[in-house]
């Protein structure tokens, strides 16, 4: 089988983890005494428009450099402007470019909840998550065995923040469904090719129960592509490449808000 890009992303992250020598029970102490997170699930829900998570990414292992020298604070700043329900930040290094500091940068310039947009595959990227201050941690179906996502899934509850569970087709999603997951994101993004397939998350929708809060990822341009999502019944959008690459954040986010009580 060929080699895709989540799995040399995913080997990189499970080398780093199994050398990690951390005490769990130490950073489950620094976690527990961590603020209380903003609630990003519920931002998503109480958003009167669909709600748009936006990314700040300076790099994709695809596409390469998207906006290698962004400010973190700053493009927080015009996505809170534009009307940004939540931010997404990258803190993956090797491939994306990321870091913590974007993170923490990012959220301390705006009152957004915050997702740590990264490669969770421990328990201790859980805990890494809530100590830097994030809201939400990503968990991918793809890259965690039947028995992590669960367990990662209840520790994240534990500690106090949400989970996008992501998912990219509907074997995926019933795993997510079967582990609890109440919060679900459909990567558009073919994981072989990276190609972005725009009727994927219109597909996947569909063995999504209403009382799930959906998420669709990537390939998202415009008004008319979040029309296109709402339609099928997803209440957010997670927007990276479009609003990283625009002249005017601001002004490309908020032409993305559509009210979710179209008919």
């Amino acid at each position: 089988m060929a080699t895709t890009y989540l799995d040399r992303i995913v080997a990189a992250h499970r080398a780093e983890a199994t050398a990690d020598r951390r005490d769990r029970a130490a950073l489950q102490v620094e976690a527990a005494r961590a603020a209380p997170a903003r609630g990003f699930e519920a931002a998503l829900r109480e958003s009167p428009t669909v709600a748009v998570i936006s990314e700040i990414k300076r790099r994709s292992p695809s596409k390469g450099d998207l906006a290698a020298d962004l400010d973190p604070a700053e493009l927080a700043r015009s996505y809170r402007r534009g009307g940004a329900a939540a931010l997404s930040v990258l803190t993956d290094q090797e491939f994306f470019a990321g870091s913590v500091a974007d993170l923490t940068a990012a959220r301390a310039a705006v009152d957004l909840p915050v997702l740590r947009k990264d490669f969770t595959v421990s328990p201790l990227d859980v805990l890494d998550a809530r100590i830097m201050g994030a809201d939400a941690v990503l968990l991918i179906v793809a890259a965690l065995g039947s028995d992590e996502l669960p367990e990662l899934l209840g520790l994240a509850r534990a500690s106090g923040i949400d989970a996008l569970v992501e998912v990219h087709d509907e074997p995926e999603a019933e795993l997510a469904l079967a582990s609890g997951a109440s919060l679900i994101g459909v990567n558009q993004r073919d994981l072989f090719t990276f190609e972005v397939d725009t009727d994927r998350a219109c597909r996947v929708a569909a063995v999504l129960p209403d009382s799930v809060t959906r998420v669709a990822e990537s390939g998202i341009r415009d008004g008319d592509d979040v029309r296109r999502l709402a339609d099928a019944g997803f209440a957010a959008v997670l927007v990276g490449e479009t609003l990283v690459r625009s002249s005017d954040p601001a002004r490309a986010l908020a032409e993305m808000r559509v009210d979710r009580a179209r008919t």
